[in-house]
């Protein structure tokens, strides 16, 4: 666990925050002394989650592909909270998951959008904020999809590469102006859905750990340590970076073969 200090007093701002990754950021940033606003489509999940982490937290209902729900989340965090320092893009869904030519143009809309223009509505009507201060971090989440090809993930890949990309302009043209901005990218984390989906047969863990230098998914806590240091003072000169979180599943270039035997 990092210090206490790193994050005490500071307001954040974390989406999808009801489950899975989200979350496990939330509470990460609660543990290091922020004030976290958790923001999810359920509304009354957030609140819930807000209540275990403690009576200075906010849940608030939140769709981040409305620009008008994104508006007043954001201005209810800041007129509850007086500023906001910390921003986390963490909202999204699954997606269609099978061959190009039998994808539904709708259902990969509905992705981008919710990932894409999500994390774009959000930096927009947060950096506002943070412009005006002069100070802030925004750490956006990718994926490992969006730095490879995955067959069958066109939505997912091609939204978590717009994410990326994404991050490292606004990086480049807030960093005069005091707000930092990174992605993490993280390969397959065992959370509860991930989990429920292993025992449906959908997921090959195995597999996965097979392909996976480390030799297993990553835990809910490790994602969230990553965005903490990220969204830290600890991370004071780093900005525009895409950091992987993926047990070296990229960095391999070579037949899963040469790894041995997975320690599951």
């Amino acid at each position: 666990m990092t210090e206490q200090s790193s994050l005490n007093g500071q307001v954040a701002v974390v989406t999808g925050a009801a489950d899975g990754i989200g979350w496990a950021i939330a509470q990460h940033l609660a543990k290091a002394g922020s004030q976290v606003a958790l923001l999810d489509l359920n509304g009354d999940q957030a609140r819930e989650r807000a209540t275990q982490l403690g009576s200075v937290h906010l849940g608030i209902a939140c769709n981040v592909t409305s620009e008008a729900d994104v508006q007043a989340a954001v201005s209810e965090v800041l007129s509850r909270c007086g500023c906001i320092d910390t921003l986390v893009n963490n909202a999204g869904i699954g997606e269609q998951a099978g061959a190009t030519l039998i994808q539904d143009a709708d259902r990969f809309d509905r992705v981008v959008s919710v990932h894409l223009r999500g994390t774009f509505l959000m930096c927009r009507a947060v950096a506002t904020a943070m412009l005006e201060r002069r100070s802030g971090a925004i750490v956006n989440l990718g994926s490992i999809a969006g730095q490879a090809g995955i067959p069958g993930r066109n939505a997912y890949g091609a939204a978590k590469a717009g994410i990326a990309a994404m991050t490292r302009s606004m990086a480049a043209e807030w960093a005069r102006s005091g707000v930092r901005v990174n992605c993490v990218a993280p390969g397959y984390v065992l959370t509860s859905m991930v989990s429920s989906l292993i025992e449906q047969g959908a997921i090959d863990a195995a597999g996965v750990a097979r392909r996976t230098p480390m030799g297993r998914m990553a835990l809910p806590e490790e994602i969230a340590s990553a965005v903490e240091f990220l969204a830290s003072a600890r991370a004071s000169f780093i900005t525009g970076v895409v950091l992987p979180v993926d047990g070296g599943w990229l960095a391999l270039g070579a037949p899963e073969s040469v790894l041995g035997d997975s320690q599951d």
